[in-house]
Order: C-alpha cells, then sequence, then structure tokens
C-alpha cells in the first residue's frame, strides 16, 4: 500500500523516509570519495542508473539515454573508473555535491520513491563546473540494509551537448 501525506505526522519525520535520505546522502559521499566500489553495492541486483536526454520521459528502455546502467554496465562503469585506463578515470574531477529539497513520491513499508535536487561542483584541469539535476531514488528498505532500486538523473541541461564528466552523477 503507498501512503501518503494525509497523516498528521509530517512524512519526512517517517523513520523509512529518513533511512531513504540517509541511503541518497551515503550514496553522494561515497561518490564524491571516488569509493565506486562501494558505491555498486549500494543497489539492488535489479536497479536501473539511468540519465535520462528527454526531461519528461519515464519509457527509460524506449528512449534515448546518456547513460542506462544494469548491474553489468554499472560495473563495468566502475571498472573503468578505478582501472584509471580510460580517459574519464585519467585525472578525474574532484566533486562535492549537495542533495536537497526532499520530497515523497511514495511510501510502503518495503519502499520509498524520493525526489531532489542535486548540485554538483565539479574541478577539472584547473576548471570548476556546476551541473544541477532532479534525482528520483527509488529506495527497497530490507532488515539487511536498504538498496537503491532504481536512480533517475535528470539534468538541467540534459538536452544539450555533455562533455566526458570523469565522475559518476
Amino acid at each position: 500500500m503507498t501512503e501518503t501525506g494525509t497523516t498528521n505526522q509530517p512524512l519526512l519525520a517517517d523513520p523509512r523516509i529518513q533511512r531513504a535520505i540517509e541511503l541518497v546522502w551515503r550514496e553522494a559521499a561515497l561518490l564524491d570519495a571516488k569509493d565506486y566500489p562501494t558505491w555498486e553495492q549500494l543497489y539492488t541486483d535489479e536497479a536501473i542508473y539511468v540519465i535520462p536526454i528527454d526531461p519528461e520521459t519515464d519509457d527509460f528502455r524506449g528512449s534515448l539515454n546518456m547513460v542506462y546502467d544494469d548491474q553489468r554496465l554499472r560495473h563495468l562503469r566502475v571498472e573503468r573508473l578505478v582501472q584509471g585506463y580510460s580517459p574519464s578515470a585519467v585525472a578525474a574531477a574532484r566533486t562535492v555535491r549537495i542533495v536537497s529539497r526532499f520530497t515523497v513520491e511514495a511510501l510502503s513499508d518495503t519502499e520509498v520513491t524520493l525526489r531532489s535536487a542535486q548540485i554538483v561542483n565539479a574541478y577539472k584541469r584547473h576548471e570548476f563546473l556546476t551541473l544541477g539535476a532532479e534525482l528520483t531514488h527509488r529506495i527497497v528498505l530490507g532488515d539487511d540494509g536498504d538498496k537503491i532500486a532504481l536512480k533517475v538523473i535528470r539534468l538541467n541541461d540534459s538536452e544539450d551537448a555533455v562533455s566526458a564528466s570523469g565522475y559518476l552523477l
């Protein structure tokens, strides 16, 4: 059953939502630390990590995406980043990201879907780049740990040309 915000208790006070937000913040910290192998373990085996080009689409399989990674493709992406042999891994950008403005899209005893805003400040080769994005995380709550089942990164400039970033969003 999906709950809505009709109770007297503020949704953000719900411990399920707090757990989901903490997981999103942990993910951001791992990405800034470039701890990609640990980041990879935050995802369920069936999870999808997607950066769509069309800012309005929910049909990720039928649309053109900058990134559409299942478990195998996420693993290959992590391997490229940690081995240091790809152009994106050489002199990788240093990043600081802020994830905030959480809203709850869906809530049940086993899942939380959050929307949030992300600002990524990246520094590479004496240049700063700032990216803004709307995020959607579907978090599966479990007794053995919470995991990300879906992450959608809707970049503000998704329809413009994108240069190689050298980091994960």
